[in-house]
């Protein structure tokens, strides 16, 4: 994509900015409830541990889904922090690799991209 204009105005990286915080909210959230249910699988293991060698395998596995995930949000979560930095920066929205704007569209399916498709 090969624009002219170096940088998104300060209304559109707004617009961008409110998209982001909202994610960011959301995922917060999310991360909130997964961190609810490792607790409560943890207490429920300590009182249960031994009873049923596939039902300790099950948990195990569920515990490890849930920490994954969990390592997701947070990873999530801070490239959403460095797009707000971008923001407030103004290098929103700049490709890193060529420097030319990112597709408004590919912002919005993805806020935390730095990347062009072409970049």
């Amino acid at each position: 994509m090969s624009q002219s204009i170096s940088r998104y105005s300060d209304a559109e990286l707004e617009e961008f900015r409110l998209l982001i915080v909202d994610r960011y909210q959301k995922t917060k959230e999310e991360l909130e409830d997964l961190r609810a249910q490792i607790m409560e699988i943890n207490e429920n293991l300590a009182d249960e541990f031994g009873q049923d060698y596939m039902d300790d395998s099950s948990v195990a596995t569920d515990l490890e889904m849930l920490n994954n995930m969990s390592i997701r949000k947070r990873k999530y979560l801070q490239e959403l922090e460095n797009a707000l930095i971008r923001i407030k920066n103004k290098t929103y929205g700049v490709c890193a690799i060529t420097g030319e704007l990112i597709d408004k569209a590919r912002l919005r399916a993805v806020p935390t991209t730095t990347k062009s498709l072409l970049g």
